[in-house]
């Protein structure tokens, strides 16, 4: 499994009644389980709600390693969070923030593994429609969110090649070298994928 499926998930068909929940119900429930605790900021709120969402993501019956299985970054970043509230704040402001990183990933992952990728673009498009009241296209946010999605594959591909190499050199402590053929590539990706949507008439008013 790598680090994208880690993080995000990807689609599994089932039976589950969370399958069988309209895309854009979903997209709000998540939303909702998600942005709610990250602005009461309580901690009983957050475990309390990274409780349920645990219950919702085993309810989905995807096996469960797929499921809860979390990338070593995010161990990482929930350690670094952790650390520095020890230091400068307090444990429990430490655990508010641990648990609100996992219950935004767990959400987020409920929500692809459940649902097709064109079905939550389709509801993403139509959730954005208020950005027409500011001249915005919902379309386009679809796009780059579709962009995004393709995008991040790319980007940890990219990654664990470059950190095969440097390791293979002898290079696995030095930072510069494994970030500067990632950062290049991006842009070059960025570039292409620009230049073939400017081909297609998609850049275009």
């Amino acid at each position: 499994m790598n680090a994208h499926h880690q993080l995000f998930g990807l689609f599994v068909p089932g039976t589950s009644w969370l399958h069988r929940l309209p895309a854009g119900v979903k997209l709000v429930l998540m939303l909702v389980v998600s942005v709610v605790p990250l602005i009461v900021r309580e901690l009983w709120l957050s475990t309390a709600l990274l409780g349920v969402t645990a219950v919702l993501l085993a309810a989905t019956r995807v096996p469960w390693r797929r499921a809860f299985r979390l990338a070593l970054v995010i161990w990482v970043m929930g350690a670094l969070l952790l650390a520095y509230q020890l230091v400068w704040g307090t444990w429990q402001i430490g655990l508010m923030l641990v648990a609100n990183l996992v219950l935004c990933l767990y959400a987020a992952r409920i929500l692809t593994l459940t649902t097709p990728a064109p079905a939550l673009l389709d509801a993403l498009v139509v959730a954005a429609r208020p950005v027409r009241l500011v001249g915005g296209s919902p379309e386009r946010v679809g796009l780059a969110a579709a962009l995004m999605i393709r995008s991040i594959p790319f980007l940890f591909g990219s990654f664990a090649d470059v950190r095969a190499a440097a390791r293979a050199r002898g290079l696995e402590r030095n930072i510069l070298a494994q970030l500067t053929p990632v950062v290049v590539g991006a842009v070059a990706y960025a570039r292409v994928t620009g230049e073939a949507l400017a081909a297609r008439g998609l850049g275009e008013d």
